[in-house]
């Protein structure tokens, strides 16, 4: 793939991806700032507020591996080893990097890893 195509797919991920995560921690803040309005947790439902703070946690979680995936590829790209798996060296094909810009295995190497 291009150095500029893939570092304006990598970017433009980036910036959209730090915009959720921003979202997410809003969400937090509102539903934290909701429950003290209200005087705490409503006790009718005591488990609404801890499944929407792990359901919250776990969107963070996502979108900051997401974010360090994409600042990996950014230094790959940097260091002139962008498009080539970081396990085998072998080159990841193009339409995966367009499909997934900041992929760092190839498509045998992820699938192996996720039955293992």
């Amino acid at each position: 793939m291009d150095e500029k195509r893939a570092r304006a797919l990598l970017e433009a991920e980036r910036a959209e991806v730090l915009r959720l995560l921003g979202e997410t921690e809003e969400d937090v803040q509102g539903n934290i700032e909701a429950e003290s309005e209200h005087g705490g947790i409503d006790v009718g439902d005591l488990a609404r507020p801890l499944a929407d703070e792990g359901e919250e946690a776990a969107i963070e979680e996502t979108l900051s591996e997401r974010l360090a995936r994409i600042d990996r590829a950014l230094v790959r790209l940097d260091q002139g080893s962008y498009g080539r798996s970081v396990l085998s060296g072998k080159p990841i094909p193009d339409e995966r990097l367009e499909a997934d810009p900041a992929a760092e295995l190839t498509i045998e190497e992820a699938r192996a890893q996720s039955r293992a």
